[in-house]
Parts: C-alpha cells; sequence; structure tokens
C-alpha cells in the first residue's frame, strides 16, 4: 500500500500500482496471505475481499460497513418470512431464468450449421416452455424448485450441443459443481463464483443482506439472496461468456491442470479468463424493463436495485434481467 493506492506486483510481471478508489472488490485465489493492515486499508476504502480456494470454492469474505437503512432490511425480513411472498419472488425469478435458457438455446439453434444439433436444441426449448407453464406464483417454493430442477437439466442436457470448438476437449455430458470432472464445468463453476461474488457486493451496496433470500435457503455461510439473483443471470452472463471463449478457441486444454476428475484453471489461465471478464463487463447491452443501454458488470447492481424498490413498495413485483 502506497497513500491511497494497492501495489501488486505479479511473479513474471511488472509492479502496478492502483488508486482505491478504483477498486469495488478483490478475489484472491488459493493459499494467498494478507495483513491486517491491509485488510482494514481495503475496509476504510469500501474494498470488499473474497478468498477463494483453488478450485474457485468460496472461503470467506471480509467486508465493511453495512450500507442503506434498517428498515429497509425489517422488510426483507418480514418478505421472506411471508410464504405467499417467498413464492411470488421464486416463481419470478424461475420463470425469468426459464426464459433466458429458453433464449440461449434458441439463439444458437438458429446460427447452427449443423440441422441435428439444432433441431435438438429446439426440442429442448420446447421441452422447457412446457415445463414453465406448469408453475404458477402459488405453488410452495419447494414445488417451484423442483420445476427449476426439471427446466435445468433439460437445459444442461443440450449443453454440449453449443459447444463447437474442440468438441472432445470439451464435451460435457452433464452439469456437476466442485470438483470439476471436466474443462466445461470448471469454466463454468468458476464464472458462477465470480457472478455470485458480484452479486453479493451489489445487494450489499443497495442495502440488502445477501444471507437471506427467497429461494435458498438462508445458510450459515451462504449468500442466499445473491444466489437466488445470480439464477436469471447464468444464461445470458456467465454460460455465453463461457461458450465464447471455448468456441473462440480463446480457452483451450492447455489452460488446466490437475487429473480426470478433478481439473482446474491453471493461474495463468485465470488471469487471461479474469482479463476476458472485465472487458466483456464493460460492454453495453439494453435493460429489459429500463430499456436503456448499461454496462453488463451493472446489471447485478440493477436488479439489486430493482428488488430494493419492490420491498419497499415502489414496484408491484420485482422485474427479472429477461435477456432478449
Amino acid at each position: 500500500m502506497e497513500g491511497d493506492s494497492i501495489c501488486v506486483k505479479p511473479p513474471d510481471g511488472e509492479r502496478q500500482r492502483i488508486p482505491a478508489g478504483r477498486l469495488e472488490s478483490i478475489v484472491l485465489f488459493g493459499n494467498i496471505t494478507v495483513s491486517s493492515p491491509f485488510l482494514a486499508f481495503c475496509m476504510e476504502h469500501g474494498i470488499s475481499v473474497t478468498f477463494l480456494s483453488v478450485y474457485g470454492r468460496f472461503l470467506a469474505g471480509v467486508h465493511g460497513k453495512t450500507h442503506g437503512n434498517v428498515l429497509l432490511r425489517l422488510a426483507q425480513y418480514k418478505a421472506t418470512q411471508d410464504e405467499a411472498t417467498r413464492s411470488l419472488v421464486s416463481h419470478t425469478i424461475i420463470a425469468g431464468k426459464a426464459a433466458n435458457m429458453r433464449e440461449m438455446l434458441l439463439r444458437t439453434s438458429r446460427e447452427h450449421t449443423d440441422e441435428m444439433a439444432s433441431t435438438i436444441l429446439r426440442t429442448a426449448t420446447n421441452e422447457i416452455a412446457s415445463i414453465a407453464r406448469c408453475m404458477n406464483a402459488k405453488m410452495p417454493v419447494d414445488v417451484l424448485r423442483g420445476y427449476e430442477g426439471l427446466m435445468s437439466r433439460a437445459y444442461f442436457s443440450v449443453f454440449n450441443y453449443m459447444i463447437k470448438a474442440n468438441p472432445e476437449d470439451f464435451h460435457f455430458k452433464s452439469r456437476e459443481k466442485r470438483p470439476s470432472p471436466d474443462y466445461t464445468n470448471a469454466l463454468l463453476s468458476f464464472m458462477y463464483t465470480l457472478l455470485s461474488h458480484d452479486t453479493r457486493d451489489a445487494l450489499d451496496s443497495v442495502g440488502l443482506d445477501p444471507q437471506i433470500g427467497f429461494l435458498h435457503t438462508p445458510r450459515s455461510g451462504r449468500a442466499s439472496l445473491a444466489l437466488d439473483i445470480i439464477e436469471e443471470l447464468r444464461g445470458p452472463l456467465c454460460d455465453r461468456f463461457v461458450l465464447s471463449q471455448i468456441n473462440l478457441r480463446a480457452i483451450t486444454k492447455d489452460d488446466f491442470t490437475g487429473e480426470p476428475g478433478e481439473v482446474r484453471l491453471k493461474d495463468k489461465s485465470r488471469k487471461k479468463l479474469l482479463t476476458a471478464w472485465q472487458k466483456r463487463k464493460t460492454e453495453e447491452i439494453t435493460h429489459p424493463f429500463l430499456n436503456e443501454k448499461v454496462p453488463i458488470g451493472l446489471i447485478p447492481h440493477i436488479q439489486s436495485r430493482l428488488l430494493t424498490m419492490y420491498l419497499r413498495g415502489d414496484l408491484n413485483a420485482y422485474i427479472p434481467f429477461w435477456w432478449r
């Protein structure tokens, strides 16, 4: 640390000086030690620090003072304790996720040069739509979770048909978490972790408690509300990014290490992926509700703000992010 800046010197690179005002968060991978003065500096400047294992598993997070006011959090706690409200918000989130999964499959099917693959993707799209029509906002949350699971299974059962480059190296059989059994699962888990981290910070910045969610049951050490919000964002933000990195051959099998059944990104590859992700977050997209262009990196903040407006009574319902 120097003044109001953080100094970073990679083992194989030049020393860099980054002003604290340009940082919102720091993510540390693997066995990295930081000092108490460093953490205090970050907290003073509103920079959250997240510790992840080499596999990308969340270990701990350090945050500064809580933002917002107590009345908003009381409204959040009241809403998450009301079964009808929990079902309503959970249904909205799952409906948004279903719409985005269908959009992912439809776009790829239209662009695919393989007619058989295109047909398979369209069939899965229809299956997801059929399951989504069976849901309603008055169903218990446990039942809605079941429908969400069925739609996710249909989506990931055809995910492999969206992989066009190096199909043998990145063959995808099913969605599995940690340890990641293959390269594609490792990429998805890594990106979901980053998105969860960004969303947790966004929720905290608007004054909501990231630990207390609607769809995901509260559990010690788990940011349940952040997991709620990223459900609708996984497809258009993470899955699309992962597929582009694979299909453009920006990421290859040489970017991974570990034994079969337990693979992870190499350190240099994580840096390369993070750089591409940060660049992607600066690109603009038209937000479907605001109907104006916004940087992709702001979407978690916008969705957090929309949830805040709903809890305060400024909106009649929470508006999910529906990719168009």
